[in-house]
């Protein structure tokens, strides 16, 4: 399967805005994007007038990338959105939040997404009890995500663990750290999207 492999900051710059994809790097002064907030490229401090089609690229692309899910992968999403009760562009966000790599990260057991991704294909969580290694797997209300037995000795979580105690957890999760799990309570809606996203535009754009 087909995934970039380029510096990742180089992503944030060309967005204009953080998406936290190398982890705790990108809230420390080590961060690319606070010393360097402008486009990647020999012309990337120069202004340039955006078109409508730009901008409208420019939120898919953000979101895409936002959430680690390839071209193909999240126009499918889009189309489940579409065919889902309610408004396109918050139930494509709710899906995207519904990732189990996602879910793993937002419950703090992973640094970034890209770490949960590699820690759910490498095995380590179960959900109600059964391994899962897919993390494009879209979890549901009720859903119990857990550290498998195996994994809870792990220094490696142990550390992931406690560098991300801290790290609020959204309302529609539970989280219980001593136990390495989580539930799904619900799911996420617009009001739990906590970054900065015109979804209207991405409608927009899938709509030409």
């Amino acid at each position: 399967m087909a995934r970039y492999t380029g510096a990742v900051c180089r992503m944030c710059r060309r967005e204009g805005q953080k998406l936290f994809l190398k982890g705790e790097r990108c809230y420390s002064d080590k961060c690319s994007f606070t010393s360097r907030g402008y486009a990647p490229g020999q012309h990337g401090q120069n202004r340039k007038k955006v078109s409508e089609y730009g901008m409208q690229l420019r939120e898919k692309q953000k979101v895409r990338r936002y959430y680690g899910v390839l071209e193909g992968q999240f126009a499918k999403y889009f189309e489940m959105a579409e065919r889902k009760a309610g408004m396109t562009g918050p139930n494509l966000l709710s899906i995207c939040e519904s990732r189990l790599d996602n879910v793993v990260y937002r419950l703090g057991f992973a640094s970034s997404r890209a770490e949960a991704r590699q820690l759910v294909v490498h095995g380590h969580f179960t959900i109600n009890g059964k391994r899962v290694d897919i993390p494009s797997y879209l979890t549901k209300e009720g859903e119990v995500i857990a550290v498998c037995e195996k994994s809870r000795t792990s220094d490696k979580f142990k550390a992931v663990i406690e560098a991300n105690g801290s790290r609020p957890v959204p309302m529609w999760l539970e989280a219980d750290k001593d136990k390495l799990e989580g539930k799904i309570t619900r799911k996420a809606n617009r009001d739990d999207i906590d970054y900065d996203v015109q979804e209207n535009l991405i409608v927009e754009f899938y709509s030409k």
